[in-house]
């Protein structure tokens, strides 16, 4: 194994774990590999994937990840690349191809290609030896990034046949570890933990009132003699006002969040990655992917959603082993904030009866354009995913299928001269297609129902067709309007009874979260080593004794300010505030809105409807995202009980 680690990959010996996760896979088992950020996770799948006879498919949730790591196997002359949303048609094409031929060994994907019925349909015709799962820990809910698509995974490694699974994370305690061994059937044995704490990392936390956090900073990185670093917030226009106030005070400083262009944040990513004293000042959009190793310091400007993203972004430090400072600007100011978006994840329980009355209404099979449903029900996308799980575990609603509710087709070539390459029953079936479609002056729409009809054919042949004609460029193909399609398990389901169910299950959650962000709290006002206590979270229980250089060792734990008290609101004045939005919903929608509906609007959580309506143009968005979600609920309800709603 050294010795081709040495010819591959240039490298004298595996890092602590490595070779013990190769040897799993080498031996046939499914195996997980549980490794600190920056710890050479990714060099588990690398390493199998040019001894494996077929192809090694890996699964990442960002784009910036896959880059990163095609990057690196192209400089090994390993063939490996993606296919994700940048690419144009004839790229996706032609890396489908290669793998088809063989030629790619490493093919990246995001989770979400997999809902698409013609990649599903490729990868029923490919020999995968491997499904590599990163960030794996996206597949539990007791993760801090739960994403509804990973548990989908393991139904889809037994639909294609997939040999073997490698898990990689970097974020999981012992419950998420467990659960995630458990969906993919991989004994204690073969999951490799390698410890969670890093010797070089400095962790720092100082109580500081939210008036004095940018001096504080600005003494802080004065220290820092240009280094490379970064700086994370909550919101987007606290990322500009840091990154303008550092500039005035002389630091290559400039702001990273997902309201920027996306070319402008690729050059902003560029230069970093180039430079030797940059500081980034950013929201989380920062940071999944950069693997630069000389980033000095991490800083959190705002408080981190949770342990888990805290681990994760002081991961980005000290990649190369060399000393590195963290530091917490703690206080309490916005944990109004950080539990106002867990808040708003929550569906009402007027959203959960209106998803179950769909179900009912169906007849055997429910079709659904995800987009569209969310809209209908106000409920964010990812909640509604969340929800189609929790009804699927249920045994309320399967998945049966998801497809295109259209396919679009040009001719590049006359219609007579495609049916002439065929010959025999290929010939008549490839005139049938044609026959069953619609045509406009450019475009052609295919009738599957009049093709099922006049031909009995089989969907998944008809697309394989449709695919090979755009293959060998007979025509281009376009598809729109993703529908999935259940088959409903449980038609005579008590609404009632279930919606109060579900509503109880998402509260727990809701509350977990907001458990979660109290927990995060308790942590950094700590008297103990916080070494000790984060290594401790994930599982890792070598640090016996306490680090000797993180803040509380070095004798300063921190004491938390109390926030400000937010000025009082008398209920007339929350009256004005709400009016504006309480109009513009009543009209827009025939109803008044609801308490949740008043609340979201005045903490600046965005929903569906909110979308719809075009809410955020109103006066009164956001106004109220320094109080409690808890308390502003409470006033808009007693504003509703009151006769003389606005």
């Amino acid at each position: 194994m050294e010795h081709l680690l040495q010819q591959i990959f240039g490298f004298s010996s595996f890092r602590t774990g490595q070779k013990e996760v190769v040897t799993h896979l080498s031996e046939g088992y499914n195996a997980a590999a549980i490794f600190p950020t920056g710890s050479g996770k990714s060099l588990c799948y690398q390493f199998p994937a040019t001894q494996l006879p077929n192809l090694t498919l890996v699964v990442s949730p960002l784009l910036a990840l896959m880059q990163d790591q095609l990057t690196f196997l192209h400089s090994k002359g390993i063939k490996a690349a993606s296919i994700d949303s940048t690419q144009s048609r004839e790229q996706a094409s032609d890396i489908m191809q290669q793998v088809r031929d063989g030629v790619i060994k490493v093919l990246m994907i995001s989770v979400e290609r997999l809902n698409n019925e013609r990649f599903r349909q490729f990868l029923s015709t490919i020999n995968i030896s491997l499904l590599v799962v990163d960030e794996a820990h996206c597949i539990s809910e007791w993760g801090h990034n739960f994403r509804p698509d990973y548990l989908k995974l393991p139904f889809y490694q037994r639909q294609f046949n997939i040999t073997q699974t490698l898990l990689l994370t970097a974020t999981a305690t012992s419950n998420v570890v467990k659960d995630m061994g458990d969906k993919f059937s991989i004994a204690p044995e073969h999951i490799t933990l390698t410890g969670f704490y890093r010797p070089n990392l400095y962790l720092g936390v100082a109580g500081v009132k939210g008036q004095d956090k940018l001096a504080t900073l600005q003494t802080w990185l004065s220290a820092k003699n240009g280094q490379s670093g970064i700086v994370y917030v909550t919101l987007q226009k606290t990322a500009e006002e840091v990154a303008l106030a550092l500039q005035q005070q002389g630091f290559d400083a400039v702001a990273y969040h997902a309201g920027l262009e996306h070319q402008l944040r690729t050059d902003i990513v560029d230069k970093f990655m180039r430079s030797q004293g940059q500081i980034i000042v950013a929201t989380i959009a920062f940071g999944m992917g950069i693997d630069k190793s000389d980033i000095r310091f991490v800083a959190h400007y705002d408080m981190p959603k949770s342990i888990e993203n805290y681990a994760q972004e002081i991961g980005r430090a000290g990649r190369d082993g060399q000393a590195a400072d963290c530091l917490v600007l703690a206080n309490k100011d916005n944990l109004s904030v950080l539990e106002n978006f867990v808040y708003g994840d929550t569906p009402e329980a007027s959203s959960i009866a209106y998803i179950l009355n769909e179900i009912k209404q169906a007849q055997g099979q429910w079709e659904i354009l995800e987009t569209s449903l969310s809209t209908q029900a106000n409920i964010r996308s990812l909640t509604l995913k969340t929800l189609l799980v929790y009804l699927e575990l249920l045994g309320v609603i399967k998945p049966r299928y998801s497809y295109f509710a259209e396919y679009k087709y040009k001719l590049l070539l006359p219609q007579q001269e495609i049916s002439a390459k065929f010959s025999g029953e290929r010939a008549a079936f490839i005139q049938a297609i044609f026959n069953s479609s619609s045509h406009a002056k450019i475009w052609s729409t295919l009738d599957f129902d009049k093709l099922a009809n006049d031909y009995k054919v089989a969907r998944p042949r008809v697309i394989a067709a449709l695919d090979y004609l755009e293959q060998h460029q007979a025509i281009e193909l376009q598809t729109k309007q993703m529908t999935q399609v259940f088959d409903v398990l449980m038609p005579d389901i008590d609404t009632a009874q279930l919606t109060k169910e579900l509503s109880e299950k998402f509260s727990a959650k809701e509350h977990s979260e907001i458990g979660r962000i109290h927990h995060l709290v308790d942590f950094f006002a700590s008297s103990q080593c916080l070494s000790q206590i984060l290594a401790g979270y994930f599982s890792d229980h070598s640090l016996t004794q306490p680090c000797g250089h993180c803040s509380v060792c070095s004798g300063h734990v921190a004491q938390m300010p109390e926030p400000d008290k937010s000025p009082p609101i008398s209920q007339e004045q929350f009256k004005q505030i709400s009016s504006p939005i309480y109009q513009h919903v009543k009209e827009k929608t025939g109803s008044a809105p609801s308490a949740v509906t008043l609340s979201r609007f005045l903490c600046g959580l965005h929903t569906p409807l909110f979308t719809r309506i075009r809410a955020r143009s109103v006066s009164g968005f956001a106004r109220l995202e320094q109080y409690p979600f808890v308390q502003v609920k409470q006033w808009a309800e007693q504003l509703l009980d009151d006769e003389n709603a606005p």
